[in-house]
């Protein structure tokens, strides 16, 4: 291989394993978000609420150097077939981090207003709701760092664990709201709470999606979801 080839080969790689870096550091920060999020929830921690809603900026940053080290990839390297989906992949990764970096700043948000009120007994379920997402965000980083198609269809199919609770926590809200209506303003914060994790895992879903298509070249079947919350509602 000529030298000005294999250097330019070189640099090639050099780029996408920095844009995989940004991506993963994203992650880390998406989960400790969330995780801190929680944490200042049930604690009733104001003060680290505040700083889960400055640590926001840091992962608005990453995005804005994702984007532009992936437009600058195209750009200049003018990558085709496996190499253009996954950096498309990772430009599109991104912007759905930054957005569950948002939903982890909401729910951090509502823990501030939620310790105003007295404590309620369905919030034992956030925890868990949150384990649940984080996992899913670290397992499909790994799937695309990894280039791993398999555990991106793992990360799909768990997808409904997190719908589950979601549906658990719905139901036990409304019936504490109807049996103690003096909490409805708390509860009414959750219930946004756990709209907000479900959220992260349909969001963590379509990263999967994302990262099985970059491997593969190949869309997965559409996803069946399992919110029966509306359903719920209309039973009530």
């Amino acid at each position: 291989m000529p030298e000005t080839t294999a250097h330019t080969v070189k640099s090639f790689d050099e780029d996408i394993a920095q844009l995989r870096a940004i991506i993963t550091r994203m992650g880390g920060l998406c989960e400790a978000q969330i995780n801190e999020a929680v944490e200042a929830l049930v604690t009733r921690n104001v003060e680290a609420a505040a700083r889960v809603v400055d640590g926001d900026r840091r992962i608005d940053e990453l995005e804005s150097e994702a984007e532009a080290l992936a437009v600058r990839i195209i750009a200049l390297r003018a990558p085709l077939a496996d190499d253009l989906r996954e950096i498309v992949a990772a430009l599109k990764i991104s912007g759905v981090l930054e957005r569950i970096g948002d939903y982890a700043k909401n729910i951090a948000k509502r823990a501030s207003a939620v310790a105003q009120a007295q404590p309620i007994e369905p919030t034992i379920i956030v925890p868990e709701m949150a384990r649940a997402v984080t996992g899913m965000i670290r397992d499909v980083l790994d799937a695309f760092v990894d280039r791993d198609a398999d555990l991106a269809i793992s990360v799909c199919q768990r997808d409904r664990q997190v719908d589950d609770l979601y549906n658990a926590l719905f139901r036990s809200l409304l019936t504490f709201m109807m049996e103690n209506p003096h909490y409805i303003t708390p509860s009414t914060h959750l219930l946004f709470v756990a709209k907000n994790l479900e959220r992260m895992g349909d969001h963590a879903t379509s990263v999967a999606e994302m990262v099985h298509f970059a491997v593969t070249g190949q869309h997965m079947s559409e996803r069946i979801k399992t919110d029966d919350t509306s359903t719920i509602a209309k039973l009530t």
